[in-house]
Formats: structure tokens, C-alpha cells, sequence
């Protein structure tokens, strides 16, 4: 099982993006932020579920597509 490191830019991203869904519906950003968790979680158990990042050409590099939304991530073995 892998672990999962997130980096202080991407914390605070998710934070932000919650914050502003929250101007709507308070329960629709906490729910948006536990199913992005629960996404993220996976990696740990299959880190090779997403795609590589086309733009990047490193295959340690890759993304999964959630909603509107790019959860870029690093393999580290």
C-alpha cells in the first residue's frame, strides 16, 4: 500500500475550490471534498489508475478527471 503525500498547494486548492462551492450549498462542498478524498484514497492501492499527463513526459506524472476538475499526482516508488 502506498501512501499518500499531499503537497501544501494542492491542500489549499481543494480548500479553495470547496470554499467556493460552499457559497452555494455548505453541504455541497464537504461533499465534494469527501468524494475528491475518497478518489485520492484509491492511488494508494492503485496508483496507476489515472492517465499520464499528456503534457508532461514522465510517466511518474498523472492525472484522473473528477467533475470540472484535474487531480494531477506523482508516482514515487
Amino acid at each position: 500500500m502506498g501512501k499518500i503525500i499531499w503537497s501544501p498547494s494542492a491542500s489549499e486548492d481543494l480548500d479553495l475550490i470547496a470554499l467556493d462551492i460552499s457559497w452555494d450549498s455548505v453541504y455541497s462542498g464537504e461533499l465534494f471534498i469527501t468524494k475528491v478524498i475518497r478518489q485520492i484514497e484509491k492511488f494508494q492501492d492503485f496508483p496507476d489508475t489515472g492517465r499520464v499527463i499528456p503534457e508532461i513526459p514522465d510517466k511518474s506524472c498523472r492525472e484522473l478527471i473528477y467533475g470540472n476538475y484535474r487531480i494531477m499526482y506523482r508516482i514515487i516508488v
